[in-house]
């Protein structure tokens, strides 16, 4: 399917006032072809017979008859102007507003599908291309519809009816007005591939300096603690400059298929003014007439003009809405089984059956784990750095799935439950808490938003963040900053347990949640933890192994296998690799099980 078809199906909901608007359009064609007729009337039937009296004043040599005429036709032409004014800016009204309409439909939809998207899709891209093209690509649509359709319509209308018109007029001078056509459409066709290839390496560029200026901005305190300024702002110049080429041979390419067209055109003006100025001296043709020929032909090569333009814009939409629609069309590789069952509760058991998992065929991360996790259980995943233990958790919430084996939950293939149910069951809380650039009320009740204000408060006190919000100057209602920027590490943390508070899931996945924290602070979050931890099936990875050696059980992973398992006396007793990664973090504390 044409990515010109692709974009029209966006438009279907939208035919009843597209027809409306068509309709107008055509309208005020016809109303704008009436124009030159008042001309030909005054310069043809009252000018040639208004000479006659010697005075000199020209207004007072007309007759009253001639002056009232003549004031008709003005008055007429005015009107006319008017008329087809009025009704331009109403067609321009719902065209735009329509084509508003699908840009709000396609960005929805492009959104909502990266929202869908598992993350192997994001992890091999930038989140800056992915906000580009929702923010920027997506504008394509509107491009293709008001610069498209609008102009082609108006255009290949207004192209049908002067050319009618001039045909009554000369056929002659017709044809030889309209011989520049195949040329120019030559001309289009030499442009256009050009075009198309270098809008869709601006807009890769443009995307390319978005997510520097992303990356520089977001990461400033970094830039600064390193001297990196420079550097940071000679990166960007150099991706700017390749912005700035790649946009300096698009336009040479524009001016020189402008300057191509122009001159087509006025070899076609000059031929027919050549020719026109004969037949009036042969008599073939009224002076009046070769006016409103004239004026015709400046309206033909009008549209000819915009339908040229029109093929260029069309063709940088065309790139833009090709950039959207590789978004849409990428398959969901983590999709939910056609018979996919919602679940409303669960016992928490799970079981991890043969295991295996790689972000790319060739590197594996884990193979054949094998796991029995009972309601209720407190298991640790320890390891060194690459040993699988966060992708392990990653495959609980369905974010990827197995490319062998399967994870069951109370005996069910995840893969047999939807993902929405599934997720609904499990609590998240990260190493680095993300808050949303809300208030500290609606951050926390983010997985319940029907929660009550008593329910949001009885979970922030229950993470022990009670104290803090309340000493902010807006309590609840206090903002938490860009990515939770007002607030320290701790307080993040703690608003990211009272999120798992409210929402009171059977499973809880806990991914080094207290790495980034001061001994002081990490004893007081994992109190807080121990208490969230209760009667829930939970797993958690944490690179201080004095924090995680009380829980029932323990999973050491090495090379993405489990290398031994057991309790952490057990473990320690049995002298493997857990008693290594403790011995190592107790005697040297900067030594941990990292992940």
């Amino acid at each position: 399917m044409s990515i010109y078809r692709r974009v029209l199906l966006y438009y279907r909901p939208f035919l009843p006032p597209t027809f409306l608007a068509l309709g107008i359009s055509l309208f005020t064609v016809e109303l704008n072809l009436l124009k030159p007729w008042p001309f030909q009337v005054i310069v043809d039937e009252i000018l040639p017979f208004s000479g006659h009296s010697h005075v000199s004043n020209s207004w007072l040599r007309m007759v009253a008859g001639e002056r009232s005429q003549v004031l008709a036709l003005a008055i007429f032409l005015v009107a006319v102007t008017l008329l087809a004014g009025l009704l331009g800016l109403w067609s321009s009204f719902l065209f735009v507003r329509v084509g508003l309409q699908a840009l709000l439909k396609l960005r929805t939809d492009l959104f909502a599908y990266l929202q869908s998207l598992p993350l192997k899709f994001h992890d091999a891209r930038r989140s800056s291309d992915s906000s580009f093209r929702v923010a920027y690509d997506s504008q394509s649509i509107q491009t293709i519809y008001n610069r498209g359709l609008t102009n082609i319509f108006s255009s290949v209308i207004a192209l049908l009816s002067i050319f009618a018109y001039m045909l009554r007029l000369d056929w002659q001078l017709t044809a030889i007005s309209v011989a520049i056509v195949p040329a120019v459409i030559w001309a289009i066709n030499h442009f256009s591939a050009r075009i198309r290839e270098q809008s869709t390496s601006i807009q890769e560029k443009e995307s390319a300096v978005l997510t520097l200026a992303q990356e520089g901005l977001s990461s400033i305190k970094v830039v600064h603690a390193f001297g990196g300024e420079e550097a940071a702002v000679s990166q960007f110049r150099a991706q700017a400059s390749e912005s700035l080429a790649a946009n300096l041979r698009l336009t040479m390419t524009n001016v020189r298929s402008a300057l191509v067209i122009n001159t087509l055109m006025a070899l076609g003006t000059a031929a027919m003014i050549y020719l026109g100025t004969l037949h009036v001296l042969d008599g073939r043709l009224t002076l009046g007439s070769l006016t409103v020929f004239i004026s015709y032909l400046a309206m033909l090569y009008a549209p000819i003009e915009a339908l040229t333009q029109t093929a260029w814009a069309l063709e940088g939409a065309a790139a833009g809405a090709q950039r959207c629609f590789e978004v849409l069309d990428h398959a969901d590789d983590v999709q939910d089984a056609p018979d996919a069952k919602t679940i409303t509760a669960t016992e928490g058991k799970l079981r991890f059956e043969n295991v295996a998992f790689g972000y790319e065929a060739e590197r594996p991360i884990l193979q054949g784990v094998n796991l029995d996790l009972q309601p209720g259980q407190r298991v640790a995943f320890v390891g060194g750095t690459g040993a699988g233990k966060s992708t392990l958790l990653s495959l609980v919430p369905r974010f990827y799935d197995p490319t062998a084996g399967r994870v069951l939950l109370d005996g069910r293939d995840l893969r047999t439950i939807t993902k929405k149910s599934l997720r609904g069951q499990i609590s998240l809380v990260l190493q680095d808490t993300l808050l949303f650039s809300t208030t500290i009320r609606e951050n926390i009740a983010y997985g319940r938003p029907d929660a009550t204000d008593a329910e949001i408060v009885e979970a922030a006190e229950r993470a022990q963040a009670g104290e803090f919000i309340r000493n902010l100057p807006r309590g609840y209602d206090s903002p938490v900053g860009e990515r939770g920027g007002h607030l320290s590490v701790g307080q993040r943390q703690r608003i990211g347990i009272a999120r798992a508070f409210l929402k009171d899931s059977p499973i809880l996945l806990l991914d080094e949640p207290t790495s980034a924290l001061d001994p002081a602070t990490e004893r007081a979050i994992m109190d807080t933890l121990d208490v969230l931890m209760q009667g829930r099936t939970t797993l958690i990875i944490s690179h201080r192994l004095s924090t995680v050696h009380h829980l029932d059980k323990i999973v050491v992973l090495k090379g993405g296998t489990v290398a031994e398992m057991g309790t952490g006396d057990e473990l320690l007793a049995a002298g493997g690799a857990y008693a290594h990664l403790y011995n190592a973090g107790r005697y040297h504390p900067e030594i941990t099980a990292s992940r």
